[in-house]
């Protein structure tokens, strides 16, 4: 064998050996992203869908209370990518941009804040900065009395509409929530505490459609509920 087919020959084989290793090294790469630990706040958001939020467009809902024989309800249009916010309540339509609000939406904004959270609470475990977050393990749920999890989520004392807030979900083992508890100011004992049922995907997003006290005089649930 002559020396130009030798180098060839072993040009070869190195190149082999260096895709060999540069593919190893993927797959390492690769598994140690999928063994990544994933906190209980992902967990929950994740289980709700949290990793198809990018790819949503425009989210619309409508916000019903019921309690004994009144209804209230408000509708939302919302586009998460340039945060274009559309209220309609009645004969009342109210349209703005969250990026360029003045004294005049604040008000709307703040419902819009609110009824947003009701529908899209486990992934603002994610969103929100300026939070603490601690967890008990395996408590009596409020309403059910079943033995789950709880995540207990607090707002900072500054900054929001409603500053100082926390929330406790109780949360299963495949980490959906089940109930939670609203506390204001963080006070010891719950404002208000309700189921999270009636589940359905929406284009990848997984949403309770549902929350109820206990007593069964506050039905809260949305309807019009479409994802793009």
């Amino acid at each position: 064998m002559n020396k130009s087919v030798i180098l060839i020959c072993f040009v070869t084989i190195l190149a082999s050996c260096n895709e060999i290793k540069k593919s190893s090294e993927d797959m390492s790469s690769k598994e140690n992203i999928s063994t990544i630990e994933l906190s209980t706040a992902e967990k929950i958001a994740h289980t709700n869908g949290f990793e198809n939020w990018e790819k949503v467009s425009e989210i619309n809902f409508t916000f019903n209370v019921d309690r004994g024989e009144s209804h209230f309800e408000r509708s939302w249009s919302w586009k998460p990518k340039t945060d274009d916010v559309q209220m309609s309540m009645g004969e009342q339509v109210v349209t703005y941009n969250r990026m360029k609000m003045d004294s005049v939406v604040m008000k709307t904004d703040a419902a819009f804040i609110n009824d947003k959270f009701w529908l899209l609470a486990p992934f603002n475990l994610l969103w929100d900065e300026g939070t603490t977050v601690t967890e008990t393990q395996n408590v009596p749920a409020p309403i059910s009395n079943k033995i789950l999890n709880k995540l207990t989520l607090v707002y900072g004392t500054e900054g929001g509409y409603t500053p100082g807030d926390a929330y406790d979900f109780y949360y299963g083992r495949d980490f959906m929530v089940k109930e939670w508890t609203f506390r204001r100011a963080n006070d010891s004992l719950p404002t208000m505490t309700t189921t999270w049922e009636g589940y359905e995907k929406f284009n990848g997003l997984q949403i309770a459609k549902t929350h109820k006290d206990s007593l069964g005089g506050l039905n809260l649930y949305f309807t019009n509920i479409s994802v793009k």
